[in-house]
């Protein structure tokens, strides 16, 4: 009897070394590259013999066994049920909802749903972008929807730029929201300092995969990048929901 188990047991226990010297190969292989770069995780993809590498940057990237090979791009999966699906976009929108859903509406501009909310969607935006402004002048029909906007800053130009001054005086306004929407109608609002979250949100912005302002992010997690109307926007939530 000892005998039967005893191979079954070594084989186990050799896989479980395996799959653990795996992940630490990985790790080496990538410190090698740059000793700075955060993992988060590493896992099967879902291609036999390579692993899904998330960083903390918000990137995904493939690699084989060993981390010799490296893919930084989409991966697409064709099926019959859902067609031409990119499961890197899957996996950062899931890192991204969970992004989103951490934050706390304090630490934010908030403009609620008129009546019962029916969805959420949170902007990262730069008071100074025209772009940002035609969309902050849809902000009323999407309240009027069940929609409920929540503004993160993301001040293009960077920390110490002066749209980022400008921001933290929003933030550390007295009714951010009128500050917001003065500063959306190109007035100038009164120089406030603080402790805020601006630069913590900029952050955030960046390894969310924004690039430039608006960009629009689910409560799915999905992005959505640059102005879009109220109709369309609506839309793409219902359709994200």
């Amino acid at each position: 009897m000892r005998r039967t188990l005893l191979p079954t047991l070594l084989l186990l226990l050799s896989t479980s070394v395996f799959a653990q010297s795996v992940e630490e190969q990985i790790q080496t292989q990538i410190k090698k590259i740059d000793a700075g770069i955060p993992v988060v995780s590493i896992e099967k993809a879902p291609i036999p013999g390579m692993y899904e590498v998330e960083l903390g940057s918000g990137e995904v990237l493939y690699t084989d066994e060993k981390g010799e090979f490296f893919l930084l791009g989409n991966l697409y999966q064709l099926s019959d049920a859902e067609g031409f699906v990119s499961l890197t976009e899957k996996k950062q929108n899931a890192q991204r909802e969970k992004e989103m859903a951490a934050l706390d509406d304090s630490d934010l501009v908030v403009y609620p749903a008129q009546g019962t909310e029916k969805a959420s969607v949170f902007v990262f935006t730069d008071v100074d972008c025209p772009y940002c402004r035609k969309l902050h002048d849809e902000v009323p029909k999407l309240q009027a929807q069940g929609v409920t906007v929540k503004y993160l800053a993301f001040p293009r130009q960077g920390p110490g730029s002066p749209v980022h001054k400008k921001m933290e005086s929003i933030w550390c306004a007295e009714d951010r929201n009128a500050a917001m929407d003065q500063s959306k109608q190109g007035k100038s609002v009164a120089s406030a300092t603080c402790e805020n979250p601006v630069i913590d949100q900029y952050m955030l912005g960046q390894k969310a995969g924004v690039t430039g302002t608006p960009a629009i992010v689910t409560a799915q997690g999905k992005l959505i990048p640059g102005y879009m109307p109220a109709s369309r926007l609506i839309e793409l939530i219902k359709a994200d929901s």
